[in-house]
């Protein structure tokens, strides 16, 4: 698949403004789609949108599942608006970040009140809609609302710590407890059902003006997920279910002993064996929400690093040869062409270069990787071909001017060079630059534009706590701002029809 030349912003959902302490899929959503509009903007990028753990301090990349939405996103006034809820009393919540304890606590309380209104109250056309949506949603709703009603049932431990018949799917016993746990099933089925309503709701605007959604793809899912728990047979996973191997990745120079990510990895001759069924619906999912997605981590279809579980260090894994094309192949020949982009960074080969380039899909520049005193650096902005998507940052850098910052003298010689700055606002001399390349498809994270510093980076590789709660401020995405991104987006021949 071609992409055209065009261009737009990163900003996951939890970043939105707004009175819920974390972004919703309402009003904030569509007035940010108002503002990539104005600016010139045809693209929204943003984190995977699965239901996060927070254990795992609430990572967009560890789910419980691969399929669902996040409940937290959901619009509470459009619930006020059907009579599902009454006026909301909203705490007076952080609008800077987001403090996803106090937010789920409120939350989920709401939604326990609307689903209960719902029961009581639904007319024949809502309730309906909702078992049609049941129907058409199939297996992994079912899996996944299960999943979820039996980990409440089992006082929130995972999966691996459930009573033995639940945790290895006895049919009997599944079958008991589906009738026993019916309506906390029926409650997650109704929060999918009004994430899928709402989802819709939002790309339908998007879309009528000019804005396309782009999506992203973790390679890997949670040990602790539906996605596992509904299907070991595609995980190196021994007999008691406990996985045999984790992800990870090999010591580098930002960490001696490698990282051990903890997610199961996959068994890709049982998946073969399968079609590849599972990343069919995997897709074909993905594909109802979003026009474009990216795939994070693609090296790991060409090898990936694969740890024994009770290794200390990611020092003990080694490469092991992964899919290839084979697995996209699959599923192109039941969903066709597929608008895809892969994160194609970090420990490059030239076998993961010919399967990225023998499937077509673009690769990704980062702008902050750039030797800028090297023009034939593989990041530098004169060196990016057409088919590729180029950053000026990403959700897993420091924002434009944080990097900056921390530039040496000699990198910000040659970069005032190449972007011709000559005093001011460095931010826009680089996106000017990243948005003049030859890449079809320019990516900036929203705090880039805004000239925002390491204080709004969103995420530090590595490290647990902290990440993913920064918020924008509702003042910030001023009109002067969006005409300044039009004005470079115009001039670089990115605005699309």
């Amino acid at each position: 698949m071609e992409f055209d030349r065009q261009s737009g912003l990163f900003l996951h959902i939890a970043s939105l403004p707004g009175p819920d302490g974390i972004g919703t899929l309402g009003d904030p959503a569509e007035t940010f789609v108002d503002f990539l509009a104005d600016s010139g903007q045809s693209l929204w990028q943003f984190c995977p949108l699965g239901p996060t753990i927070p254990i795992h301090d609430n990572s967009p990349y560890q789910s419980y599942s691969a399929f669902a939405g996040n409940p937290l996103f959901l619009d509470l006034d459009d619930l006020v608006e059907r009579g599902w809820l009454e006026e909301l009393d909203r705490p007076d919540f952080n609008d800077a970040n987001v403090e996803y304890e106090p937010v789920r606590e409120f939350k989920e309380a709401r939604l326990e009140e609307a689903f209960e209104t719902f029961q009581e109250a639904a007319s024949d056309d809502e309730r309906a809609a909702f078992e049609q949506f049941k129907d058409d949603a199939g297996e992994w709703l079912e899996e996944y609302a299960l999943y979820r009603a039996l980990r409440t049932h089992f006082d929130g431990v995972s999966w691996l710590d459930w009573p033995e018949k639940a945790k290895m799917r006895d049919p009997d016993a599944l079958e008991q407890y589906r009738e026993q746990l019916a309506e906390t099933i029926e409650y997650r089925q109704f929060l999918q059902w009004l994430f899928d309503q709402q989802w819709s709701a939002l790309k339908e605007y998007a879309n009528e003006r000019g804005v396309k959604l782009v999506g992203d793809v973790p390679i890997y899912v949670d040990l602790d997920s539906a996605d596992v728990w509904a299907n070991p047979e595609i995980f190196k996973l021994d007999e008691q279910r406990e996985p045999e191997y984790v992800s990870g990745v090999p010591p580098d120079e930002f960490s001696d002993d490698g990282q051990m990510w903890g997610t199961p990895v996959y068994d890709w001759a049982a998946l073969a064996e399968r079609d590849y069924g599972w990343w069919v619906s995997r897709f074909e999912r993905l594909l109802q929400r979003v026009d474009i997605f990216r795939i994070d981590h693609f090296k790991a279809f060409e090898s990936y690093w694969e740890i024994p579980a009770d290794a200390d260090t990611a020092r003990e894994g080694e490469w092991v040869v992964g899919p290839h094309e084979e697995v996209f192949y699959a599923v192109r020949d039941q969903l066709g062409d597929l608008p895809i982009v892969v994160e194609d960074l970090g420990e490059i080969t030239e076998e993961m270069d010919r399967i990225r380039d023998d499937l077509g899909y673009p690769g990704m520049n980062v702008a902050a990787f750039a030797d800028w005193c090297d023009g034939d650096s593989r990041y530098h902005p004169v060196t990016y071909d057409e088919n590729s998507v180029a950053y000026t940052s990403t959700h897993d850098t420091d924002t434009l001017v944080g990097w900056y910052e921390d530039l040496d003298d000699r990198q910000l010689d040659c970069l005032h060079y190449a972007v011709d700055y000559e005093g001011g606002d460095v931010h826009w001399d680089i996106l000017d630059t990243v948005w003049g390349s030859d890449s079809a498809i320019t990516l900036a994270q929203v705090q880039d534009p805004l000239g925002y510093g390491s204080e709004a980076r969103f995420n530090v590789p590595g490290t647990e706590e902290g990440n993913w709660s920064w918020r924008v401020s509702e003042d910030a995405l001023t009109d002067e701002v969006a005409q300044r991104l039009y004005d470079i987006t115009e001039a670089t021949g990115r605005l699309t029809d």
